[in-house]
């Protein structure tokens, strides 16, 4: 595994350079220095791409799901041996934690990979008897497909977009994101030593108008997205103006709601998992985390004494618990809200300051940051910031929490911690979220479902769901007397 590769496209089954693309720099979050020089995909690659999925796509979908499962399972088994190389480069890649690429980033992809290659087999459509005649449905595939993924989780959103797409028979034409593109390469390199035939799953590199391309060709049949909630209502705009499958895995301003009986400890633990894990790089975070007013003040000072000891440094030390953020406009975009926490009356609890690290002063770090005091119209209540800024906020009634939890354009998860288990599940089916937990935050395993409601997007990540939204369904009639015609 390289950190640089041979080149910055892989497209039925090899590298390939256009020198005409634009320059794609790849910057190590925690120095800002350039590691990689890439080069976006000019109008010629995304043609060959395409056109490669779409020569190969026919011949896969006739395959047995076994035997497309079969390959994925295999690729599944290679991710796992190789997860020390990967798990490198996607801490060079996002700046994330090394303690964190190793379990998190390639293990879940390789998850994924296995758990798709393995239920696709069973998949099928069903027989419906009608008395004598009969019918019968089947899934196919949609052909292909494109991912477009987000920098926070490079190679497990690779493999959750890629591993139902090719399970049930489509092609897929990838592209990362500009600010972490490494990964995917080393993931198509795996596909194909793991047997999959070439120009089935193809990386090409790019900006946005190299995502429009793609979105806007009249070959492509789906698109899935992960991303910001204005870059899904772009794509969702073209994709249906064109009439193409699409599902939407966007943002949030989650709830994280924690009752008087609550572990306390655990609670904790959870608000600082949504909230700081990845640098507080996740879609899914909690970063509103409302706690009842009997244990708020306890709440927040055992917070702030194990926020406080965070290990900031090196994210390739292992002993490091949180590395950058993935950017200087990243970095720039969370301090700027800090200052706006600051100014709209929060308190500013904990953190908060860009630490200046021996050896690693361009890197694009900032502390973990508490903010306590904080009223529902204040702006780092409703706005995503997309980094380790964690808002806490007081209520005193269940019903009183529920609507202040729901009153957000997003709705993509929520939580809530408690004792009383009847509460919960009340208090669950109220929450206007597609993802949620229940005295744990932000475990997302792949059998279960994970995707948002409102403006946090469409359709569903992993599980059965999203074999059903990579595949499309055939009705078929079958007589077995004769024609009753009145002709």
């Amino acid at each position: 595994m390289r950190a640089q590769p041979t080149a910055s496209h892989y497209v039925n089954g090899r590298y390939i350079e256009d020198e005409g693309g634009a320059p794609l720099p790849v910057i190590y979050p925690a120095t800002g220095e350039t590691i990689a020089m890439l080069r976006s995909a000019t109008p010629n690659v995304l043609e060959l791409a395409v056109e490669a999925a779409r020569a190969a796509q026919p011949a896969w979908a006739r395959l047995k799901p076994v035997e497309r499962g079969r390959i994925l399972r295999r690729a599944a088994d290679i991710l796992r041996a190789r997860n020390a190389d990967l798990a490198r480069i996607e801490t060079l890649d996002t700046g994330k934690a090394i303690q964190e690429t190793l379990v998190a980033d390639a293990l879940s992809a390789a998850d994924c990979l296995e758990y798709f290659g393995g239920a696709v087999a069973a998949y099928n459509g069903e027989a419906i008897d009608l008395g004598g005649p009969f019918a019968y449905t089947r899934r196919e595939a949609l052909g292909v497909c494109v991912g477009i993924g987000a920098w926070n989780y490079p190679i497990q959103i690779a493999g959750w977009k890629s591993a139902p797409a090719l399970a049930m028979g489509n092609a897929m034409v990838f592209k990362p994101s500009e600010n972490t593109p490494l990964s995917a390469l080393a993931l198509a390199e795996i596909y194909s030593e793991a047997g999959l035939p070439d120009g089935l799953f193809n990386v090409v590199q790019g900006y946005g108008d190299v995502g429009a391309g793609l979105v806007g060709h009249d070959v492509v049949a789906k698109v899935s997205v992960t991303g910001s909630v204005p870059t899904g209502r772009k794509v969702l705009s073209l994709a249906g103006s064109k009439m193409k499958h699409a599902t939407m895995e966007l943002g949030g301003k989650s709830p994280l709601i924690v009752f008087d009986d609550a572990d306390i400890e655990n609670a904790i633990g959870g608000a600082m998992l949504g909230n700081f894990y990845s640098t507080g790089q996740i879609c899914s975070n909690g970063t509103r985390v409302f706690v009842q007013s009997g244990i708020h003040d306890r709440f927040v000072d055992r917070l702030i004494e194990r926020t406080k000891k965070i290990r900031i440094g090196d994210p390739l030390d292992p002993e490091t618990q949180m590395g950058p953020l993935v950017s200087k406009a990243q970095h720039d975009k969370v301090v700027g809200y800090i200052e706006i926490g600051k100014q709209d009356g929060a308190t500013l609890a904990c953190g908060g300051n860009v630490p200046s690290l021996q050896g690693f002063q361009g890197g694009f770090f900032v502390e973990p940051t508490v903010f306590t005091g904080v009223t529902d119209t204040m702006r780092i209540a409703r706005e995503e910031i997309f980094g380790p800024v964690m808002s806490v906020l007081k209520f005193d009634g269940e019903d009183e929490v529920i609507d202040r939890a729901n009153d957000t354009e997003f709705g993509l998860a929520a939580g809530v911690f408690t004792r009383d288990l009847p509460r919960a599940h009340r208090v669950i089916a109220e929450l206007l979220a597609g993802t949620c937990w229940i005295n744990a935050y932000n475990l997302t395993p792949v059998e279960i479902p994970f995707g948002g409601f409102k403006q946090s997007g469409i359709g569903r990540e992993n599980s059965l769901a999203a074999l059903a939204l990579y595949s499309q369904l055939k009705s078929i009639y079958v007589e077995t007397g004769d024609v009753a015609s009145p002709y």
